[in-house]
């Protein structure tokens, strides 16, 4: 060490040398201490439980399969909303083809009969003389009644069509097959018989309560007074109300009959108490699904033919502004062609639209049809089955949709044991349900 390190400031204290660290007490046990290993104790060789099967780990979670349109399990409710209108893309040459071939001519071809009809009849009322025009209204009114009910026939008979062929496109493409029209039409043709009776009756049995309200109330306004005249706003408004809530409740109840019919093979009557027990439970959500896609449809609709309806309205004051008052028939005459020619033409666009957009409405219905038997029956078990059965080059499969898979019916409660014997003792408990022997 030199000087300059051992240098320090006069009367400075002589730096302490470094020690080392004090030793800490051992507070562990002594060497040695503790029992000393006995020969045979200690768990044998092989000590534990067994494996068992279903236990230990497990593989990793699969998604279930999705071979067509929706996956192959219960659907949640943005599925519900949103695989309708894949309809229209995964085969739109079944779907948007069907819609215009089935629907949207035959409700152009009405809308003619009924817009030319009705120009023709009242163009004789306006230009006929005052004395013959009470004959001619009433000739009027009654040629509208016969198209109306024309009208209200072939729209019944196309909806049905369109129905039988939209339902089965949707069970078809939920286990990934797409059919041609030609395969469709031998899958749907024999039902299409049941699917036309089912729309007119379910026509005839709203008609028949609407008329008898309307019916009531006409009696009622016409004895006139306070009275007869509260009387029949009462019968309006009360009957108008609950005919509507009966409307929604038995048709959201009704609504799987179609699909039932396609689908199952049901008669009238089954397919009725099939929809009615298969939407046992899930009303609400049946109704939601079904308000939510109308109200999508009608926007759709509405926003197409808005722009169709302002022209309709401003084409009179556009053609004949002084029509309606100067008494002239030809101007009325040419008033009342322009607007029936917009409102043909708007007619035209809205059948068009409205025909696709029931193709989604109907797909959704059919969803809810799969989805519920799903959820009650089991269903998807049995699409997976058959996928994978076609899918191994099996022909001889059974349709899945043909027959509904029936639960077991539960073991009766408080029931006692049967004797001892052989197990299960046929027919004495519901197959399926037979309990496990009891233990010895």
């Amino acid at each position: 060490m030199t000087e300059e390190q051992n240098w320090q400031v006069p009367g400075a204290q002589p730096p302490i040398p470094p020690t080392a660290p004090a030793p800490q007490p051992d507070y562990g046990p002594p060497p040695g201490y503790g029992y000393p290993q006995q020969p045979g104790y200690g768990p044998p060789p092989g000590f534990g439980y067994p494996q068992q099967p279903g236990y230990g780990p497990q593989p990793g979670w699969t998604p279930p399969p999705k071979p067509g349109l929706i996956p192959l399990r219960p659907l949640s409710f943005g599925t519900l909303i949103g695989a309708p209108f894949q309809t229209l893309r995964r085969n739109p040459k079944i779907t948007v083809g069907s819609a215009l071939l089935i629907q949207a001519i035959p409700s152009l071809v009405v809308t003619l009969l009924v817009f030319g009809g009705a120009a023709l009849l009242l163009g004789r009322v306006f230009n006929a003389d005052r004395g013959d025009q009470s004959t001619l209204a009433a000739g009027a009114i009654g040629g509208s009644i016969v198209l109306g009910l024309l009208s209200v026939v072939i729209s019944a008979i196309s909806g049905a069509l369109l129905q039988g062929v939209v339902v089965g496109e949707v069970a078809r493409g939920t286990v990934g097959e797409k059919l041609t029209f030609r395969a469709l039409w031998r899958l749907v043709k024999g039902r299409i018989g049941a699917l036309i009776g089912w729309s007119f009756l379910l026509t005839i049995a709203w008609i028949l309560p609407v008329a008898l309200v309307v019916l009531v109330a006409v009696a009622l306004f016409a004895l006139g007074g306070g009275p007869g005249i509260g009387g029949g706003v009462a019968v309006v408004i009360f009957g108008g109300l609950g005919l509507t809530a009966l409307a929604i409740w038995l048709n959201t109840k009704l609504v799987m009959v179609p699909s039932a019919i396609v689908l199952e093979r049901a008669t009238l009557r089954s397919a009725v108490v099939r929809s009615w027990t298969l939407t046992r439970g899930y009303f609400w959500k049946t109704l939601g699904v079904i308000l939510l896609i109308g109200l999508i449809v009608y926007m759709v609709v509405q926003i197409i033919s808005i722009p169709f309806t302002v022209i309709g309205a401003m084409v009179g004051g556009i053609f004949a502004p002084t029509s309606a008052s100067d008494g002239d028939p030809s101007g009325f005459t040419q008033l009342i062609v322009s607007q029936l020619s917009i409102n043909v033409l708007a007619s035209i666009v809205g059948a068009i639209v409205g025909a696709i957009m029931s193709v989604v409405q109907t797909s959704a219905i059919a969803l809810l049809y799969i989805d519920l038997r799903m959820r009650k029956e089991g269903l998807d078990l049995e699409l997976v089955r058959f996928v994978e059965a076609r899918q191994a080059g099996r022909t001889d499969i059974p349709d899945p949709y043909l027959a509904p898979i029936r639960p077991s019916a539960p073991y009766p409660q408080n029931a006692p044991y049967p004797p001892a014997g052989p197990y299960p003792p046929t027919g004495q408990y519901p197959s399926g349900s037979y309990p496990p022997p009891p233990p010895a």
